[in-house]
């Protein structure tokens, strides 16, 4: 009997190497090369099916007659938001998140919305046994009729039982725990995450069925397994938020049938996830009046205008290095900014530590909030407090000046709906727009002028 082949592959990466090494070439990571079966001729000759021998022809674009696919809406205003207006039939969707961060009540809560609408819903779990399930359905107040529940790993048996029933939404809780019997290696490895997830995909386009995946993620907080997964499916979902706060954030970082980057705020309560609706006021809810340090800025996530409170904490250093902490902003972005300060506005920083905080949770990416990291560093430091009725918003160049940004006129509209007084914006956004009533809007070119009109005569 021919000896297997067999090969080393990275079950972070997907990095495969004919020898067993302890550290990952591809992601760098220790002992994650794990030795599985290479498939031979006959385990290939299975993998094909039936629908793969057909060949497909390439058609004109001009004679391809578009379709309007009508979306399935959720009725959870948040999750539709994400996915880009409702759920696409056919469509492929990866969820990720931490342990024990929201993910499988969504879903089983979004499930339960969909059946109450007449669309059966099949919700596998690989995770957990029936009787499990009902008992979390208990408590999610989910008792819906044409909400199936099955606990099944072998993917034979989810494909017959998908053709069985034919839902219009499947919930695969979670990837990791389903395996292929002709894949040699273990559930959760590299090749049968792929496997799965390719033949997952194959029933969504080919039935039309919209299927939700749930991938467990590693200490980076990336989602588990081969890169190529998030690139095989439609959409790309992250669950976000500490276990110990009740705010959860779904942030979409990969749609092909909506924006990127819109989020959806929901929290967590004993009946499990609440939409947030207005998660500015909620974010701004406890901000201290007079507090120096605090600056709120106006910022945009995808189509959504956000109002954020940005903190910061400058104090003296008894040590050679001072330390620069970040939590929801980038750490580097934080050291440039405070290097700018110090070159161009005269501020000596290089003897005070630094602590910044996003208050609520959320984090933020995008290079408008510069300035209000700016000012609030500045508030902290000459301990002069900003005006509470005040916004800022604004990029800071590495000359020190103030460059436009995009969506000026939605986000103060925003502002101005929760009753700002004053926008502390680029000078070079001000102009071909209508400034709304009952806010002023002040245009700054330099970081010196925008800290003379943030703090100037407190």
């Amino acid at each position: 009997m021919a000896k297997k082949k067999t090969k080393f592959m990275c079950q972070d990466c997907g990095y495969e190497s004919p020898k067993w090494m302890g550290k990952c070439p591809g992601c760098h990571q220790w002992n994650t090369m794990v030795e599985e079966f290479l498939p031979s001729d006959n385990d290939r000759r299975r993998f094909v099916t039936s629908d793969e021998g057909t060949m497909s022809k390439a058609t004109s674009i001009r004679s391809i007659q578009k379709e309007m696919e009508p979306r399935i809406f959720t009725q959870i205003t948040e999750l539709d938001r994400v996915l880009g207006g409702g759920v696409v039939p056919g469509s492929l969707v990866l969820v990720g998140g931490d342990p024990g961060i929201g993910k499988s009540t969504l879903l089983l809560q979004t499930s339960s919305k969909l059946a109450d609408q007449d669309h059966p819903v099949l919700y596998i779990s690989g995770e957990e046994s029936v009787k499990q399930t009902k008992i979390r359905a208990d408590r999610l107040g989910v008792d819906a009729e044409k909400l199936f529940v099955l606990a099944e790993t072998d993917l034979e048996y989810i494909s017959k039982a998908i053709e069985e029933i034919n839902p219009q939404l499947v919930i695969i809780d979670s990837i990791q725990t389903i395996f292929r019997s002709e894949v040699t290696s273990a559930p959760g490895s590299v090749s049968q995450v792929r496997e799965c997830t390719s033949q997952l995909m194959r029933i969504a386009k080919t039935r039309g069925i919209a299927i939700f995946i749930v991938g467990h993620v590693t200490k980076e907080g990336s989602i588990a397994g081969p890169r190529l997964l998030e690139h095989m499916v439609d959409a790309v979902l992250y669950f976000e938020g500490e276990r110990h706060h009740t705010f959860r954030i779904l942030r979409g970082v990969k749609n092909r049938f909506g924006s990127t980057n819109e989020i959806g705020v929901f929290e967590m309560k004993e009946e499990g996830l609440e939409e947030v609706l207005n998660p500015s006021e909620i974010f701004l809810e406890e901000r201290s009046s007079g507090a120096a340090g605090s600056t709120v800025v106006a910022s945009m996530e995808g189509t959504r205008t956000v109002l954020v409170e940005i903190q910061a904490l400058i104090s003296p250093t008894s040590f050679g290095n001072p330390r620069r902490t970040a939590t929801g902003i980038d750490h580097n972005r934080v050291s440039l900014l405070m290097a700018v300060l110090e070159k161009r506005v005269g501020l000596l920083l290089q003897n005070q530590d630094a602590y910044l905080n996003v208050a609520g949770g959320v984090r933020l990416d995008e290079p408008a909030i510069d300035l209000a990291i700016a000012v609030s560093i500045a508030s902290s430091f000459r301990d002069k407090p900003t005006r509470p009725s005040d916004i800022v918003v604004g990029e800071i160049g590495l000359t020190g000046e103030i460059r436009r940004v995009s969506r000026i006129e939605q986000r103060v509209i925003e502002a101005a709906k929760l009753g700002f007084e004053r926008a502390i914006i680029p000078k070079k956004n001000i102009g071909g727009w209508t400034f709304p009533e009952g806010i002023q809007v002040i245009g700054v070119q330099t970081v010196d002028e925008a800290l003379n009109e943030a703090l100037g005569g407190q």
